[in-house]
């Protein structure tokens, strides 16, 4: 639109950014990534396997040839490609592609470059292109995300639609339905080809650049004008949450802080669009709507004053009690599960102990890993035997944010399929046969996991089959915790950052802040309370680790940079601990500790006898799965349940949601007799209702209530429960006379908050409220009466219970074997076999990247995190 890139635009604006900005080490991946898709081995592979996933014909032989970014080269090497194809039936994989944009072939636009394509023949003398990409994207607990995968096919689909509109692509070459992408299969950055059709994706992209096309053409921008003047009188979709790595994030935010409008408040912190009238009277001194979310009320309230809200909601959290494990770690952007450093503390009866920091001097290798389990098990360990003596089974692993979460359970899914693919092995060993890989290339065999290794390891998997249940909680995202407890205000990305949340919860006994200095300061900061470093850190710890521009590498002054970022994560850590504690407990903690233990009482029985303990959520049986349905709905229905009785807020934005119809408000209108005015139509006259909270204050926290733990369910007692009944006021048709049995100390006026009490259960009487408990995931588990010998003594009735993963995995490599023996696997088979369970294995002799040892490079000026990503 303006004839520049958008960092450059940013600056030219005077506001110069580094939002989206690449750190070395990450780009240094990125580059190492792209240069082993281009290696022999792994480019012969990619090729092979692309051709075979779409049903051609098996290539005669591969050939790799290099375009050079350069749109002649392409040309010739397609036309080349083309040839070998129809006369010899080989394959071609051509790296740095230049073709004209689609549409624009006769123009100065900047051309699409794939980062290779594959020419494969087809019938009747012609050829196929199939287009493809390389992004060294992250595997997060052992799969790519979703929307990362859909971003890259759409850049193979840009690439598939420009080759399909270019004049000098070869006659009788077409451009393939389906397209690649290149991605790492393991941490050693070892590519694998997806192959997906991309009918929508090429839709989606002739949709777009139509789009730019007409947006463009309609500017009006004069070459040498002054661009400040053209960009202020444009109005940007503004979105605090998905425009921070934009160059133009800081210009764009600037023109909200200087608007002079009131509303645009709103917009800078993230309202929803649709909200913003619902509070927009809170930014000039007036109130919400009275169907405001309650949550997005006290964002714009906190904001406004510089004072956190509270939800209401009181602790029912593990974090810093004894049992729990506190960790922080340093994450290397050079690998997806690179750490550089680590600080752990147990919490014990006496309290909190010291924190032990470990700095690691080969942060990427397979070693690091193992000692990160290592250690991390260790405290499992004694926090299990002290919650044993304490006659509790529950113990937890606190982190400061998701991040370090998926790069410890990342961590232990790797180890966790290395230590089932020895099993296999030392199988075929014992069988006089040689270990294969999947694809049948000679295996490296691995040592086998410590006991303290394998704790670690079993327990972070369980956190990843727990994460299919809101209300289990192996792992504890300490931000997530604080932010049950505190609306910060502010925008509610900026709230995902523990030390930004942590400073807000402080303004609730400190007094206010400045909400926009704040935001600041936090953007500026050296260091993070997450696992990822900020760019420039990553930097400085990336060249003290490794060397480059001159300099050799300096130990000491790597340990001292990581030391200093853990210190500040643990600073931070300690900071929302002593916030939480301002909390008072919750008579509904119990209930949740009681859910997480009957569950963990489980997971012990797997790991005591090897049982189904290192399987991830994504390999579970189908059995498995299908059984996890019912326990995955109670769990759903439970938290649900719980969250309107003990928290406030969202037992307020429940009964603000329409698409809620059990939980609804009331008001008070009379005390004798009992009349309330009822704000929904979904409740009426018959229906019997129980009282959540009044005034805001959940009334199962107030000293008459008791609550009883049942093996399947939680019974409260002393709670208001009644039927309404017409209150004989026509004019007022949503006022209704109740009769509860415990009547409640109200007066004329109070908010209430009430629930049908058919939602909760279907007991007759009006004493007492049942709440139904999920029941743990106890499928393919040891039963409480399974011994060590159980399985080798009776196999069928022992069979999807206590079989230790050693017979089983013994059992699949005589499988292995003998559909290898048929021809059956790879390499024999055409085409290839899938390897669903992709286990970080690596053949002998596999070119392995090591990022770390590559010399540091520039970044492109013009690259953003997004292009990468």
């Amino acid at each position: 639109m303006v004839g520049r890139t958008r960092r450059q635009l940013a600056a030219d604006l005077g506001f110069a950014d580094d939002s989206g900005y690449i750190p070395a080490a990450r780009w240094t991946r990125a580059m190492t990534f792209e240069h082993l898709v281009r290696d022999v081995r792994f480019a012969g592979e990619v090729a092979t396997t692309t051709v075979g996933r779409v049903a051609l014909e098996r290539p005669t032989r591969v050939v790799t040839v290099n375009a050079r970014v350069h749109v002649d080269e392409t040309a010739d090497l397609l036309a080349a490609a083309h040839v070998r194809a129809v006369e010899e039936g080989a394959a071609t994989l051509v790296h740095g592609l230049a073709v004209p944009f689609a549409g624009f072939e006769h123009s100065a636009a900047t051309e699409v470059k794939p980062d290779f394509a594959v020419v494969a023949a087809r019938p009747g003398q012609a050829s196929w292109l199939i287009v493809g990409d390389a992004k060294d994207y992250e595997r997060v607990r052992s799969r790519i995300d979703d929307t990362r995968l859909l971003k890259g096919f759409l850049q193979v689909a840009l690439g598939a639609e420009s080759a399909a509109e270019w004049s000098r692509l070869p006659k009788g070459m077409a451009v393939h339905s389906h397209g690649v992408l290149a991605v790492p299969r393991n941490s050693f950055l070892q590519p694998e080809a997806l192959v997906e059709a991309l009918h929508d994706h090429r839709a989606e992209v002739r949709m777009r650049v139509a789009q730019r096309r007409r947006e463009a053409a309609g500017t009006g921008y004069v070459a040498g004008a002054d661009v400040a003047r053209f960009v202020a009188h444009l109005r940007a979709t503004f979105d605090p949450a998905t425009c921070t790595t934009c160059p133009l994030f800081s210009y764009c935010r600037h023109e909200l802080r200087t608007s002079p409008d009131p509303a645009d408040l709103l917009v800078e912190v993230g309202v929803p669009a649709e909200l913003r009238a619902q509070v927009a009277g809170l930014v000039t001194g007036g109130e919400a709507a009275p169907r405001a979310p309650a949550s997005v009320v006290a964002q714009v309230r906190a904001t406004v004053d510089g004072v956190a809200r509270r939800t209401g909601q009181l602790r029912v959290d593990g974090a810093g009690r004894p049992g729990t494990v506190d960790v922080v770690l340093a994450k290397a952007d050079a690998a997806a599960l690179g750490v550089h450093g680590i600080a752990l503390r147990r919490h014990t009866g006496d309290g909190p102990g010291d924190w032990a920091v470990t700095v690691f001097d080969d942060p990427l290798s397979p070693e690091t890993r193992r000692r990160v389990m290592r250690l991390l098990g260790h405290e499992i360990t004694a926090a299990m035997a002290e919650a044993t003596a304490r006659g509790a089974y529950a113990v937890h692993v606190v982190v400061p944010d998701p991040v370090t979460a998926d790069v410890l359970v990342s961590i232990a899914d790797n180890l966790a399929g290395v230590e089932l693919s020895r099993l296999r092995w030392e199988r075929d060993r014992e069988m006089a046969r040689e270990p294969l890989t999947f694809d049948g290339e000679p295996a490296r065999v691995p040592a086998a996991l410590q006991p303290t290794e394998r704790t670690a390891v079993s327990f972070l998997l369980e956190e990843d089959r727990a994460r299919a249940l809101t209300l289990r909680a192996p792992v504890l995202d300490l931000r997530a915790v604080l932010a049950q407890h505190v609306v910060a205000g502010g925008p509610a990305f900026s709230s995902l950052r523990l030390d930004y949340l942590a400073a807000w919860a402080e303004t609730l006994t400190s007094g206010p802040l400045k909400p926009r200095e704040l935001e600041d300061d936090v953007e500026r900061a050296q260091h993070t309370p997450g696992a990822r470093m900020t760019g420039r850190r990553s930097d400085a710890v990336h060249r003290a680790l490794v060397g480059g521009r001159g300099q050799d590498p300096d130990p000491a002054r790597y340990a001292a940079l990581v030391t200093e970022e853990l210190a500040y994560k643990r600073d931070v850590f300690d900071r929302a601990l002593a916030a939480l504690r301002t909390v008072r407990d919750s008579s509904l903690r119990d209930v949740h500790q009681a859910i997480e233990a009957d569950a963990q009482a489980v997971w012990r029985r797997r790991l005591d006898l090897h049982a189904s303990d290192l399987v991830r959520f994504g390999r579970t049986y189908r059995h498995w799965r299908n059984s996890l349905v019912p326990v995955i709905e109670s769990d759903g229905r439970c938290r649900r349940q719980l969250a309107a009785l003990g928290n406030p807020q969202a037992a307020a934005d429940m009964a603000a949601d329409a698409g809620v119809r059990e939980v609804v408000r009331a008001t008070v209108v009379t005390t004798t007799p009992l009349v309330v005015e009822v704000g929904s139509r979904r409740i009426g006259a018959g229906t019997r209702i129980v009282l959540l909270h009044v005034n805001g204050n959940p009334c199962v926290e107030r000293p008459g209530t008791a609550m009883t733990l049942l093996k399947g369910s939680v019974k409260f007692s002393g709670l208001a429960i009644g039927p309404l009944s017409g209150a004989g006021e026509e004019t007022v048709p949503r006022r209704f006379g109740w009769t509860p049995e415990n009547v409640p100390d109200l007066a004329p006026g109070d908010r209430l908050v009430v629930a049908d009490f058919g939602w909760y259960c279907d007991l007759k009487g009006n004493k007492a409220l049942s709440v139904g408990r999920p029941a743990a995931d106890d499928t393919s588990a040891p039963k409480p009466a399974c011994e060590p010998y159980s399985h080798a003594e009776d196999p069928d009735e022992h069979r999807y219970c206590c079989r230790s993963h050693e017979d089983a995995e013994a059992d699949w490599s005589d499988r292995l074997a003998e559909r290898r023996d048929r021809g059956e696997l790879n390499p024999q088979v055409w085409p290839p076999v899938v390897d669903e369970d992709a286990f970080e294995v690596t053949p002998v002799g596999a070119p392995v990247a090591d990022p770390a040892a590559v010399g540091l490079d520039d970044v492109p000026d013009e690259l953003t995190l997004d292009d990468l990503e």
